[in-house]
């Protein structure tokens, strides 16, 4: 299945600013975050520094709290979303299309070799006292090329992205290895992401980790608390949001895409974890 982007850079220009232009990158300072507490996908890549206050952020199924000083990185098929924690925040935030960032690099998998963009555990990097400058001096020189029209502009961001990538990537590699939870369950997460669309029995991922259905629920069920089946539902729930708010397709047509046997059937599902229809939560403000 193709991935949905149902917020384009244009969208996100006009969440944040009155910019109107046809680059394939913007940077904002914002003290008012444009909460969207619908998930949702985007086709941009973006980098945020939290300086100052706390929001929520939920990523696929997993929710946190930020607490600045911080820094965000959110890769485009991440389904995300935002709700409020604090009263005050301060966060710089560079979005920038992949094509852009990649034009020059021979390798065009470049992005895609730092999993913190995609991997819902690694998104968020915590800053210290003796990182937190460095940051700060960075964003500030995004700031400043961006501010004036700049003959190399998009050369110079190209050069801080790098720098920005490669700093976080130091930070990932100096931490302490991260007491993972049961290797099974890690493994159940990343086989869930790849083959929910097509594959909704609690079977199919016991017999693909070759472990019998009643293991393999009791191993989720203490790591979790939910239930196999409750992690298959709200993973395919959290894709139906995402495909509703693409108003090109049909309810049919996303029906048809999470492979339910008609649209009865995935609009029963639907309003039973929800309680809205789906075409009441498409039209719902």
């Amino acid at each position: 299945m193709s991935k949905i982007s149902t917020y384009s850079l244009e969208h996100h220009k006009s969440l944040f600013t009155n910019i109107n232009d046809q680059k394939d990158y913007f940077y904002v300072q914002i003290e008012d975050h444009p909460y969207i507490d619908i998930p949702y996908r985007a086709e941009s890549y973006a980098i945020e520094f939290l300086k100052k206050g706390s929001i929520v952020m939920q990523t696929r199924l997993d929710k946190i709290v930020i607490e600045a000083p911080a820094i965000l990185a959110l890769g485009p098929n991440v389904i995300r979303s935002f709700t409020k924690n604090s009263e005050e925040i301060l966060m710089d935030i560079i979005f920038f299309k992949p094509d852009f960032f990649l034009e020059n690099q021979a390798n065009i998998f470049f992005l895609s070799q730092y999993d913190f963009f995609e991997n819902s555990d690694l998104h968020v990097f915590s800053l210290e006292k003796n990182t937190k400058p460095k940051f700060e001096q960075l964003f500030s020189l995004i700031q400043e090329t961006l501010s004036a029209d700049h003959f190399h502009q998009a050369s110079i961001l190209r050069s801080y992205l790098y720098i920005l990538i490669f700093e976080l990537d130091s930070i990932k590699q100096n931490l302490p290895n991260k007491e993972i939870q049961n290797p099974l369950f890690e493994k159940f997460k990343e086989l869930l992401v790849k083959d929910f669309i097509k594959h909704r029995s609690p079977s199919y991922y016991a017999d693909n980790l070759n472990v019998t259905r009643k293991y393999l629920s009791e191993v989720i069920k203490n790591n979790s608390g939910k239930t196999t089946r409750e992690w298959i539902d709200e993973m395919v729930i959290l894709e139906a949001k995402v495909l509703l708010q693409n108003k090109s397709l049909t309810i049919s047509q996303i029906s048809d895409t999470l492979h339910f046997s008609n649209q009865s059937v995935f609009g029963k599902f639907f309003k039973n974890y929800t309680g809205f229809s789906p075409l009441d939560f498409r039209n719902h403000p």
